[in-house]
């Protein structure tokens, strides 16, 4: 049964057909992810530069909750809660400086340029 299943997706992949068999994605695009891991209370990295339209994941890796708050209250990730993560898409160029909420003194600042 095995070897009629590999025939015909041979088969199917010789005369153009559409084929069972997984092909590899096309890793050609450009990685617009980044992440700011949040660890022993600190961003890190604490400053990061991307370009409009990247989108940014914050990663918690410590015990205690935090939240990804922006200082003009542009974005906030609400809290989040040990191994949680926030993705936020920063659409135009410019400064954002943003803190925990929870933990004031944690601050970081991402530049959006183009």
């Amino acid at each position: 049964m095995r070897s009629a299943f590999w025939a015909a997706a041979t088969l199917g992949v010789v005369l153009g057909g559409s084929s069972p068999v997984p092909v590899a994605a096309d890793t050609s695009e450009v990685d617009t992810a980044h992440t700011v891991h949040i660890k022993d209370f600190a961003f890190v990295p604490k400053r990061l530069r991307i370009r409009p339209g990247e989108t940014v994941r914050f990663v918690n890796g410590d015990d205690e909750a935090h939240t990804v708050t922006a200082v003009d209250k542009s974005f906030d990730s609400a809290g989040l809660d040990s191994d949680r993560s926030w993705n936020h898409v920063f659409a135009k160029a410019g400064t954002y400086e943003y803190f925990c909420e929870l933990h004031p003194y944690m601050k970081g600042t991402i530049e959006v340029t183009r």
